[in-house]
């Protein structure tokens, strides 16, 4: 109930009165980042044709808010409320990926994963700056400081991806362990599904037949591929001919909110004038990992998504001291061939692909989720749980991404270089 000022004087407003079905459940997604907003995001088709349920979502404090809210407000997920309103109401359950300011929050929550296998490692509170001991650092988003608030967990509910981050979890914060409930991961199975629509995908991006795309992929950090931006694009520039090769870099929206997205625009603008196509903030990027071809990356949650797919993979950078050793990022990075500043791009392309190792890709995938395929079902049973309701009765199944746009075409040709045989 508010109190607002009318003609004759303060009255009392219920915003509960001008709804059409007043009697909803309420549930809250919190988005902290724009990543963070991306992975809520596979949550709201869970909450399709149900009468019973209310959605509304606000923008938690975090240092990389910015561009939070396109996330989830570019698909029109639900009420917008500032964050003030949004810790003063009370709601039938809330969701989140991040941990700040979650225990304001007065709902039962849901934690669940903000990317795949929990690869990086952060600096335990308190901990001084710049070192790498054990003692130091911390899974990311399973340790005390991530689920605990004043001596209790936090939390209703924590969902995982895989069995083997409740051995994690024991570790880390075992008081939480009675709250996890294994789900799976819904990035690996939207990504699993959509394989067969791979040459569909190709041809949306506008690929050419026999033209090979090439997919920068970049966390954010100061051992991200980013962090060595000058180095790596004018090489590719310089030894791909645009011919036979597309470009493209996914650059991670932490990068984006950090320095600003005019900032970033204009650091690459240069690369986009040379024919590389740099992707839209809140593009969906699992489609451009399908179509790839190769995919350099670094220690980012999207390189590892791509031992799903065919595309050879490179590491540009990998640094082992912020990598978790016992995730399936740790297992990438003793896998994939590292990117050579001594040898020929073509030819180090050329071995990528000939040594690909099918089958240890595989394995490494299959410690993403321990729950292929069922990402979705039992997503929803957890949610409907926590908000004492039948779930509908139908079995929801991960579908094919949607078609995702062309590239930017190459603005000038350049130069020629050593192609790769077909």
């Amino acid at each position: 109930m508010k109190q607002l000022e009318g003609p004759a004087g303060p009255v009392t407003h219920d915003a509960g009165q001008w709804l059409t079905l007043p009697d909803c459940k309420k549930v809250l997604f919190v988005v902290h980042t724009e990543v963070y907003g991306q992975r809520l995001r596979e949550l709201l088709p869970l909450f399709e044709s149900d009468l019973r349920v209310q959605v509304a979502y606000t923008v938690a404090p975090h240092a990389f808010n910015r561009g939070a809210d396109r996330a989830l407000n570019e698909v029109g997920g639900g009420v917008a409320l500032p964050w003030q309103e949004a810790v003063n109401t009370e709601f039938d359950l809330a969701l989140a990926a991040g941990s700040q300011g979650m225990e304001q929050v007065r709902a039962p929550l849901i934690r669940m994963p903000h990317g795949a296998g929990h690869i990086k490692l952060s600096r335990r509170p308190g901990t001084a700056t710049g070192g790498h001991g054990d003692g130091e650092r911390a899974v990311g988003g399973l340790g005390r400081g991530y689920l605990t608030f004043d001596g209790r967990v936090v939390p209703t509910a924590l969902a995982l991806a895989h069995r083997a981050d409740l051995e994690v979890l024991a570790r880390e914060c075992p008081e939480a362990l009675p709250i996890a409930t294994v789900v799976g991961d819904g990035s690996f199975d939207r990504i699993r599904a959509s394989l067969p629509w791979r040459d569909r995908y190709r041809a949306a991006l506008g690929l050419r037949a026999g033209q090979r795309l090439v997919l920068v992929t970049m966390t954010w950090g100061q051992g991200s591929s980013f962090n060595r931006l000058d180095a790596l694009l004018p090489r590719l520039v310089a030894e791909l001919p645009g011919d036979a090769y597309r470009i493209a870099v996914l650059v991670h929206p932490n990068v984006r909110a950090g320095h600003g997205d005019w900032q970033v625009n204009a650091w690459l603008a240069g690369f986009r004038r040379q024919g590389v196509a740099v992707l839209d903030a809140g593009a969906d990027w699992r489609t451009h990992l399908i179509a790839a071809d190769w995919i350099i990356g670094d220690h980012g949650s999207v390189t590892l998504y791509g031992t799903l797919t065919q595309a050879a993979i490179l590491l540009a950078r990998f640094p082992s001291a912020d990598v978790n050793p016992a995730s399936p990022g740790a297992e990438l990075g003793r896998a994939a061939p590292a990117l050579s500043p001594a040898h020929p791009l073509p030819q180090q392309l050329r071995y990528a692909a000939e040594t690909y190792p099918a089958a240890e890709y595989a394995r490494i995938a299959s410690l993403i989720s321990s729950e292929p395929g069922r990402f979705d079902r039992r997503m929803r049973d957890l949610m409907y749980r926590v908000l004492r309701l039948g779930p509908p009765a139908y079995d929801p199944a991960p579908g094919p991404l949607p078609l995702p746009g062309r590239l930017a075409a190459a603005v000038v040709d350049r130069p020629g270089g050593l192609g790769l045989s077909a």
